[in-house]
Parts: C-alpha cells; sequence; structure tokens
C-alpha cells in the first residue's frame, strides 16, 4: 500500500507546480486543449490548468505599439521606394479578447495590422506620384492609414481599436533625394528672403507709424495750443467787449444826463421866455443901443440888438409915428 501511495506523490509532485501558472497583468489568459480554443479567459494573477494536456498564451489588452518596417512600395510613375518604420497604437478590447482570438489567433496583429499596414502602403503608393507621396500628401498618410485600418477592422476584427499611426519619411532613389534637398534649399533661401522682406517691410511700417504718433502728437499739441490761443483771444474779447459796455453805458448815461438838463432848460426858457418878458427886455436894448437912424428914406429904424420873433424898435418906432402929430406950443 505504501508502495503505491509514494508514486502518486511522486506524480503530484510533478504535475500540480506544472498546472500552476500566472497571467500578467495588462494580460488575459486563453487556453487552448488539443489545439481547441477553450471559451475560458483568465484574468491577471496565478490560476491552474491540466497540465501536458492544457497549455495557456497570454493576451495583451492594453494600449501596444506594433512596428512595422522595410515596406517596399512603387510609385505610379514607377519610382520604387521604401518606408522604414510604420508605428501602430493599438488597443485590442478585453471582452472581445475570445471571438478575436478565435477567429485571427493570438496573432491576430499580424493579419490585421503588419499586413493590413504592407497592403494599404502599396495602394496609397501605387495611385500616386512620387511628388504627391515624399511632398504633397505625406502629412495625410497617417492619418489615411488609420482610417482604413480602422474601417476594416470594425467590419472583420471589432475588438481592435486603432488608436494612432506614426509614418516616418520613406528612403527614395539618392538623386532623386538630392534633386529634392537642393529643392528645399532654394525654397528655404526662398523664405529666408521672403521673411527678411517682411521684416524689412515691419521695419518700415514701424518706422511710418512712429512718425504718424509724431505727427499726431505734433498736430495734437498745435491744436491745443491753438485752443488756448482761442481761448485766450475769446477772454480778451469779451473783457474788451465788456470795457466797451461799461464806456458805453457812462457815455449814454452822460448823454442821457445832458439831454435831459437841456430838455429841463429849453422848458424853463420856454415858461421865462414869455411875449412880455421878450418886449421889456427889447425895451431895454433900445435904451442901450448906440445906433440909431431917422429921415424920410428910412421909414423904419432898426437896432443891431434886435432879437428875431420879437417886435423890434423899429416896428414900435412905425407904429408910434402913426400917431397924430399936434403942435408944440
Amino acid at each position: 500500500m505504501a508502495y503505491a501511495v509514494i508514486p502518486a506523490l511522486l506524480a503530484m509532485l510533478v504535475l500540480v507546480p506544472s498546472g500552476f501558472h500566472k497571467v500578467e497583468e495588462g494580460h488575459v489568459g486563453v487556453y487552448f486543449r488539443g489545439g481547441a480554443l477553450l471559451t475560458a479567459v483568465t484574468q491577471p494573477g496565478y490560476h491552474v490548468m491540466f497540465p501536458f494536456l492544457t497549455r495557456f498564451e497570454n493576451v495583451q489588452t492594453t494600449v501596444q505599439t506594433d512596428r512595422v518596417t522595410n515596406i517596399p512600395c512603387g510609385t505610379s510613375g514607377g519610382v520604387l521606394i521604401e518606408f522604414e518604420s510604420v508605428e501602430v497604437v493599438n488597443r485590442l478590447r478585453a471582452d472581445m479578447v475570445y471571438d478575436t482570438v478565435k477567429n485571427y489567433t493570438t496573432s491576430y496583429d499580424r493579419t490585421w495590422i503588419f499586413d493590413k499596414i504592407h497592403h494599404e502602403i502599396n495602394q496609397f503608393c501605387s495611385s500616386h506620384t512620387l511628388q504627391e507621396v515624399y511632398i504633397d500628401l505625406f502629412d495625410t498618410l497617417d492619418e489615411n492609414l488609420a482610417k482604413a485600418l480602422q474601417r476594416d477592422c470594425d467590419v472583420w476584427a471589432p475588438g481592435i481599436q486603432i488608436i494612432a499611426i506614426r509614418v516616418t519619411k520613406p528612403r527614395i532613389p539618392e538623386a532623386i533625394r538630392k534633386n529634392y534637398e537642393m529643392m528645399e534649399a532654394e525654397k528655404t533661401k526662398l523664405l529666408i528672403a521672403t521673411q527678411h522682406q517682411k521684416v524689412v517691410e515691419k521695419e518700415a511700417e514701424t518706422t511710418k507709424r512712429r512718425a504718424t504718433i509724431e505727427a499726431q502728437q505734433q498736430a495734437e499739441v498745435s491744436r491745443i495750443s491753438m485752443e488756448r490761443e482761442i481761448n485766450e483771444m475769446e477772454s480778451r474779447k469779451k473783457i474788451a467787449f465788456i470795457d466797451d459796455q461799461m464806456h458805453l453805458d457812462t457815455a449814454k448815461a452822460h448823454a442821457d444826463s445832458e439831454f435831459y438838463r437841456v430838455m429841463r432848460e429849453a422848458e424853463a426858457n420856454k415858461i421865462k421866455l414869455s411875449p412880455e418878458y421878450l418886449q421889456y427886455v427889447s425895451m431895454q436894448s433900445i435904451g442901450t443901443n448906440t445906433k440909431l437912424y431917422f429921415g424920410p428914406s428910412i421909414p423904419q429904424f432898426y437896432s443891431e440888438n434886435s432879437l428875431s420873433g420879437v417886435p423890434s424898435v423899429a416896428q414900435m418906432a412905425a407904429v408910434d409915428s402913426n400917431k397924430p402929430n399936434f403942435p408944440k406950443p
């Protein structure tokens, strides 16, 4: 009995460690028995399987980068070029691991990334010229490749997600490469000349703007000075107007006062110079008059001191001459 247990223990000691295995973090474990894929998919950690009958493989489910190298292709013009490297960043969804491995094995990336990149690169080169592949359309190549891979994966392998693609510049024949380098050198010279021209234009524009700003400042200073002078002239004009108004008011007051005085004097004279008073004055002037003329040729006598509008002494003498002349006794 003891002899039968010992071989069993030895077999367990050999077989059990062979059945233990570890699934790495970022991976899942898939199992094959007799070459057939089992439905069990295990998570990271230690697991047990039947040794010798079952084998397992780690399948990465985190982001990984597949690098496809040395991809030859021919352009539409017949020039043979080679892409040194194309890097594809991708990820396999954990819930689609079983379907993807069942359809395309654990080397699914060989079919849908490596081989697909070769196919798409050749399709692109064959439909474009060297100028388009190397210069004109090169900046859109990585985006177009990502779209093409993802489109086909969505149909045939939906568990594969294409995140990004990086494409290096292709290698072209040496003679053609030198021509492109010369062309790029000329473009660089032209770009430098253009930039220098822009710098000169910018400096000229800066100088012009500086001169414009200075002219505007001078014009503003002139405008302010002119406004100040105008304000001063307006102030002097207002002061002169006020002075003239004061003189005018003073002269008008004096004129009004003189007019009032003359009017009052005229009114007083009008009252004073009555006909009786004027006759009285006339009689007094006759007495003081030194020149009197008599004779038949002068029917009247007048006085040099006679007043206009007042009966003169001559008129009074004429009146007296009409009286009857009585003889003296």
